[in-house]
């Protein structure tokens, strides 16, 4: 009989997870048990303010928030999801559970990620517009933004870009700066220039935040809670300085938390990530999420372009002719160079885990 392969590091930790995912169970089941149906109130919306592993903070029509169950057939709940809940009339000693989610509305947007484990990711749901925070300190780059920028026309969500620190521009880099925002405001997209320390142009991103639901998506250290903070002064947030030694942010937010404006508008807040990666997506999706190449897709001499090199290719004469720019068209190389690369890392990383 031939010796059974020894489990690899990620299959056990994935037993390991899967055990402890039935012992939780066991304790879920024990709490559902409690909120039975003559402990429990009539249906009603809600929404996901919060999901913590096995529950969700859930915020009903009067602002009462609760934390509540999530019924097994409920398979995936996020932050800015809409539900439907059932309150406990009455909170049993000893527990902090006051309801149960039953059911979850159809999401009319999702803010996905690339995951290494789970594939694609949903981050929060039920969005309108993502704000992608860059800033001058640390080091601004287009590259961050234009990874941003494709990652948010895929999931069809408009993007706004947002500088902030303006505060800390200078003859040193005042000019690169603002000929990289103009080029975006000239393929159509909205740029906020604004600075947490000393207040300008937030009372400008107050009235774009009203009557929608944003997310704000961005590089840690770009001073996205700072940014909130000075937005929703009541949200307190912990705020994480840039590290001294590397220029990088230092993450603070752990989840993502649904805050609300007095003008109706809702933010969601979110897990930053330094990089936002696009391994999921092919080549030909790429292209598509630069919005300025759109009419030049597919107009290449031969149908299996690269954009590189190859005669007849239609990105390299609208290149030539100015009717896209270097930078954008640099960083869709890089992206695109990029995707082998990821999903390579990402394959190997799985088999030697």
């Amino acid at each position: 009989m031939s010796k059974k392969k020894p489990l690899s590091q990620g299959q056990l930790r994935r037993m390991r997870a899967n055990q402890t995912k039935r012992l939780k169970r066991g304790d879920d089941d024990t709490q559902q048990a409690e909120l039975q149906d003559n402990l429990l109130g009539p249906e009603q919306a809600g929404v996901v303010i919060s999901r913590f592993g096995q529950h969700a903070d859930i915020e009903t029509a009067d602002g009462t928030v609760s934390r509540c169950n999530i019924r097994r057939a409920v398979t995936s709940l996020v932050t800015g999801d809409k539900v439907v809940v059932r309150l406990a009339t009455e909170v049993q000693s000893g527990s902090s559970i006051g309801g149960i989610v039953i059911a979850v509305h159809p999401r009319k947007s999702s803010l996905t990620r690339p995951d290494l484990y789970d594939g694609v990711k949903i981050i929060a749901a039920n969005i309108d517009q993502i704000l992608i925070v860059s800033s001058v300190l640390p080091s601004f780059t287009t590259q961050i933004i234009d990874r941003y920028l494709v990652a948010s026309e895929d999931t069809d969500i408009t993007p706004i870009i947002i500088l902030n620190k303006i505060d800390l521009l200078d003859e040193t880099n005042r000019e690169e700066i603002e000929t990289a925002l103009t080029r975006y405001q000239n393929i159509g997209y909205q740029v906020f220039r604004v600075s947490s320390h000393t207040g300008e142009g937030v009372e400008d991103l107050k009235e774009l935040l009203n009557n929608s639901v944003s997310v704000f998506a961005g590089q840690s250290g770009v001073g996205k809670s700072s940014l909130i903070n000075a937005l929703m002064p009541d949200a307190e947030l912990l705020i994480g300085d840039v590290s001294g030694n590397s220029g990088l942010g230092q993450h603070t937010t752990t989840t993502a938390k649904l805050l609300h404006f007095v003008s109706g508008g809702d933010l969601i807040d979110s897990p930053g990530v330094r990089e936002f990666a696009l391994w999921h997506l092919d080549a030909i999706r790429v292209g598509w999420c630069f919005v300025e190449f759109r009419d030049f897709l597919g107009s290449c001499k031969f149908r299996d372009c690269k954009h590189g090199d190859d005669p007849g290719c239609a990105l390299q004469q609208a290149l030539a002719d100015g009717k896209i720019t270097q930078d954008r068209f640099s960083n869709y190389q890089r992206i695109i160079a990029s995707l082998d690369e990821q999903r390579h890392a990402r394959h190997f990383r799985a088999i030697d885990e």
